[in-house]
């Protein structure tokens, strides 16, 4: 009976506890929608500077994550699969864009696109400045959110049961088609979470994408410039609009997910 009631009441403490942090997520997100009036919204929604901002920023996002997952899909089986000295520092090397302060980040990926830059000399020889341009906003997307795809990568694939490779390459399976036909398709529920929380990531950019481009603007950075020039008032209508879009996205991808899995 007394630890039925101990029971009793730690649950109740817990249900308390998670009430408020839920209401601490959920409490500001109300406000801003319940401030905003809509026809402020169908206003926000008719202006080309905002649509084209919400393009941009949803268009490069989804590339550069497409992208990065050509290279960070190799490197996150590799860490699951092999042992190797100084994997603990690559890891911890992975990681580093995530606990980077943004502004940092952004400086960070400044020089290494700007005119001084290797990189940079070689787009200024084609006739090309890359400050300023969709490719300096991809990359300081990609460079803040892929460790969310190499991490969520890596755990699928240390799920994948090694004897079912080792039984692959026995029958003479290539280590290719072991990855592509097992090892991929087995992990491909973290790499589709890795995928979209990279790709959400980038798209919520703002601290290193307005150093390296301010124009063009994606969502965030045109949010911020709203606020700054005229107020909270014209800020708040673009940022609920875009924060619906996000919304919607983000389950769309989820339930393509679900399906892909047969969920």
């Amino acid at each position: 009976m007394h630890q039925t009631k101990n029971y009793t009441a730690i649950r109740l403490i817990f249900l308390f506890l998670s009430g408020l942090m839920l209401l601490f997520i959920v409490a500001p997100l109300l406000g801003l929608f319940f401030s905003t009036s809509v026809p402020s919204l169908f206003e926000s929604l008719q202006d080309r500077q905002v649509t084209s901002s919400i393009g941009l920023t949803l268009c490069v996002s989804a590339l550069f994550t497409l992208l990065a997952g050509i290279f960070a899909l190799p490197l996150a089986y590799l860490i699951a699969r092999k042992d190797f000295r100084g994997k603990t520092i690559v890891q911890g090397l992975i990681d580093i864009p995530i606990v980077l302060p943004h502004s940092a980040a952004g400086i960070a990926v400044l020089g290494f696109i700007s005119r001084d830059s290797t990189l940079g000399r070689f787009a200024d020889l084609l006739g090309f400045n890359l400050v300023g341009s969709p490719f300096a906003i991809g990359i300081a997307m990609a460079f803040v959110s892929v460790p969310f795809l190499i991490n969520a990568a890596r755990d699928g694939f240390l799920a994948v049961p090694e004897r079912l490779e080792q039984a692959a390459r026995s029958l003479g399976a290539s280590p290719f088609k072991v990855f592509r036909h097992i090892s991929l398709p087995l992990a491909r529920h973290s790499v589709i979470t890795g995928l979209v929380m990279m790709f959400a990531r980038g798209m919520s950019e703002f601290g290193a994408v307005v150093i390296v481009a301010y124009h063009p603007m994606t969502t965030p950075v045109l949010i911020f410039d709203r606020f700054n020039s005229y107020g909270l008032d014209y800020a708040r209508p673009v940022a609920v609009l875009f924060i619906i879009i996000c919304i919607v996205v983000f389950i769309a991808l989820r339930l393509l997910g679900k399906k892909k899995n047969g969920g």
